[in-house]
């Protein structure tokens, strides 16, 4: 098994420079007319500025030292090849394969991965046909995707982010939320004869997405609907599951697809009707042009391999227990939301890969708000507050608006934070005082398209998967859901009753009082 990070001889060395002087920015920048140059770099798509953040080139080195006595690089090369590196459920990690190019070997392929590869494109060449084809349908106006986690997340956000690209005359909703006023709230707005239902769950035995697929059944029938094979689509690979309920049109993925990684599968469906095949091509490009990126240059030009030591350091050495995720751009508002489960549900784990407990901590907690809102909200905080919260910007160089002004007013508060974070303001009433010295990293798109944001994603993708690595943990399971699931079978049940055996008394105190009359 390779190193632990704890374990790797790096890590003394760097607990050491921790405990050293510590690293002013103001200073450093001042000591050092080559910081920027040194900690910024162009990867595929995205401009990224290290340069404030609290580390130096020393640092740096060391953390680099500490990827290698991890196996960072076989780690990930043996995640392209195919080999199970989800060891607790026995599977490969490959949704870099929905994203490669048709017929592209790479070094260390296992052997499946041409047969695999073949079927990836089998799939998505028929499904971005069947995009087309609803694109070009002007009777459907409505596309209802319903899934949830990993089947909703990704292109609820992506769809969203991608607006300026979306198909006239058609309008999309998703329902995630269990909760029937979500659905309720969609299916008022809708006529059944214009409408396409979208049903994406991998097993079609996801709790919360099959109660709102039948209940969208329900409602189609009521309303006078008729032709379900025509207006219900499933996004699964239980196609018996999806016949039984009149759903015959299907697209498959595989259990080699995590659902936080699969917006590039037939999950991604919703966002292919939006922005076309051309633009969902576009999309796997950019994604596949990151994937290139982090799996050839060198570690210390590899931007997701770079952010993710930067995670490591924070995490471990400075003890940040969370980071804030700003973006700069109204049509990214569902990024902090999808970045949220791609790392924490990835990352936050207190077992190794031996399932024994870990000596140190691991996901950081991921939120934010879109610029400039969360600087009227919570940048107080990041300015003034006891905690130093490291904080994210992701902006984009141009707009697609032609409403002046607004756009130079945006970059200007985005790059101001970024500043202001880092230089503080010296003054004699403290209720005025900045401390400065606080850390931020700043990415930059030239323009917010497919391609831009398949490569932004992809980079989150693999800066999880190295902190990951370094940690010694799965990143690909998610058991921390299960439990929650039982419990509310076995709490469903009871509700209406008056049985509360073997309930702790504050869920049976609850009980009670939620099926009082």
């Amino acid at each position: 098994m390779p190193f632990r990070c704890d374990q790797a001889p790096e890590w003394p060395l760097l607990q050491a420079a921790f405990s050293g002087q510590p690293l002013d920015l103001r200073r450093a920048f001042a000591q050092d007319a080559r910081r920027f140059e040194h900690f910024s770099q162009q990867a595929p798509h995205v401009f990224a500025d290290l340069s404030k953040n609290l580390w130096d080139a020393a640092t740096e080195s060391l953390l680099l030292g500490l990827a290698r006595s991890c196996e960072l690089p076989a780690r990930r090369d043996a995640m392209f090849a195919g080999q199970p590196i989800n060891t607790t459920e026995g599977r490969a990690v490959l949704h870099t394969l929905l994203r490669r190019p048709p017929g592209l070997a790479l070094p260390g392929d296992d052997a499946s991965i041409a047969s695999r590869l073949a079927q990836v494109h089998a799939t998505l060449d028929a499904m971005l046909a069947y995009a087309e084809a609803v694109r070009a349908d002007g009777a459907i106006t409505d596309v209802v995707h319903i899934g949830i986690g990993g089947s909703d997340l990704g292109p609820h956000m992506a769809t969203l982010a991608l607006e300026e690209f979306r198909a006239p005359g058609k309008r999309f909703h998703f329902v995630s939320n269990v909760d029937g006023h979500e659905l309720h709230g969609v299916l008022r707005q809708l006529r059944p004869e214009r409408t396409l239902f979208l049903i994406a769950s991998k097993t079609f035995t996801t709790v919360e997405t099959m109660v709102n697929a039948r209940s969208a059944l329900a409602w189609f029938a009521q309303q006078g609907g008729r032709d379900v094979a025509r207006h219900f689509v499933a996004l699964t690979a239980n196609v018996e599951a999806a016949q039984a309920l009149g759903i015959t049109t299907t697209f498959g993925f595989w259990d080699w697809v995590g659902g936080r990684y699969s917006l590039w599968s037939a999950i991604g469906l919703p966002l292919a009707i939006s922005i076309g095949a051309a633009g969902f091509r576009d999309l796997l490009a950019g994604a596949h042009a990151m994937d290139e990126h982090f799996r050839a240059a060198p570690l210390a030009q590899n931007l997701p391999v770079r952010l993710g030591l930067l995670d490591v350091w924070y995490r471990n050495f400075h003890g940040f227990g969370s980071r804030c995720i700003a973006p700069y751009h109204a049509a990214l508002r569902r990024l902090p939301a999808y970045l949220q489960q791609l790392e924490m549900e990835s990352n936050g784990k207190r077992v190794g890969l031996d399932g024994q407990p870990l000596p140190y901590a691991t996901s950081p907690v991921l939120w934010g708000e879109p610029g400039s809102n969360g600087q009227h909200a919570f940048f107080q905080m990041l300015h003034q507050g006891a905690d130093v919260l490291p904080l994210e910007i992701i902006a984009v160089r141009r707009a697609a608006h032609p409403l002046p002004g607004h756009h130079q007013m945006l970059l200007a508060n985005a790059l101001a934070q970024a500043q202001a974070l880092m230089a503080g303001k010296a003054d004699g009433d403290g209720h005025r005082h900045f401390p400065g010295n606080r850390p931020s990293t700043f990415l930059l798109l030239d323009a917010l398209t497919p391609a831009s944001l398949g490569a932004l994603v992809a980079l989150q993708e693999h800066r999880v998967f190295v902190s990951g690595s370094l940690w010694g943990i799965n990143s690909f399971d998610q058991w921390g859901v299960e439990l929650g699931k039982a419990l509310a079978r076995d709490l469903e049940s009871r509700l209406g009753t008056e049985d509360v055996a073997g309930l702790d008394a504050s869920t049976a105190g609850l009980l009670r009082k939620i099926t009082q009359k």
